[in-house]
């Protein structure tokens, strides 16, 4: 498989023989469903290649979820840590799952069925297929620096960092923060935004949440 050009060396292999759904091929069916129902998925990898930790993302909120992997990433420990963070969701937000190719998903049919969340996987070289993925990842990269082992870090350490992103503002956003977001989307109720005559809060607009 080739990579993303940001980490050259980051998996080797592909999930070519699973015969898994590609992102192209059902974007027409998913333009059907609410975008807040979609999650965006990836690892980034340590030092070596020898640890990682799996990022969710919900896209049209940016928030954040952090997978622990303390003990490695094969296919049996991502299908595992996977689908148990999964779960924690309600099931209103576990539409669908779009993940980087990679054969530490090779055991995908397992997490859809546990979780009952739809799963797709990008095109190689495609990264923004993922996008809002691929820009918290960089993020991430400010408290998991590029070759460092990822292993040290804890489950509430990971929490933590991911708390750190969905209290911070985001410009996609209009500076909201992604856990305001996703507490109104979970309660059913219209974001605010900021009245530019008065600088007062205000219903928003009903598209001004969804933005790639």
């Amino acid at each position: 498989r080739a990579a993303i050009p940001s980490e050259p060396s980051k998996r080797q292999g592909d999930l070519g023989h699973t015969h898994h759904p590609r992102v192209i091929e059902t974007l027409r069916q998913l333009r059907s469903h609410p975008q807040q129902n979609r999650k965006e998925g990836d690892l980034i990898i340590g030092k070596g290649n020898q640890s990682a930790i799996g990022t969710l993302v919900e896209r049209s909120t940016n928030y954040t979820m952090l997978v622990h992997l303390p003990d490695g990433y094969k296919a049996e420990q991502m299908r595992d840590a996977l689908a148990a963070k999964i779960k924690t969701l309600p099931a209103a937000l576990r539409h669908s799952l779009t993940w980087d190719q990679g054969i530490e998903m090779q055991d995908w049919k397992t997490v859809k069925i546990d979780t009952g969340i739809e799963i797709y996987f990008c095109d190689p070289h495609s990264p923004w297929q993922r996008g809002i993925n691929e820009n918290t990842n960089g993020l991430l990269h400010q408290y998991f620096p590029k070759g460092t082992d990822l292993s040290i870090h804890s489950a509430a350490d990971l929490d933590w960092v991911a708390q750190e992103l969905n209290d911070r503002p985001r410009k996609r956003l209009e500076f909201r923060k992604p856990i305001e977001l996703i507490e109104n989307l979970l309660l059913q109720r219209p974001p605010e935004s900021a009245d530019p005559s008065t600088g007062r809060r205000v219903g928003a607009r009903a598209n001004l949440l969804i933005r790639s």
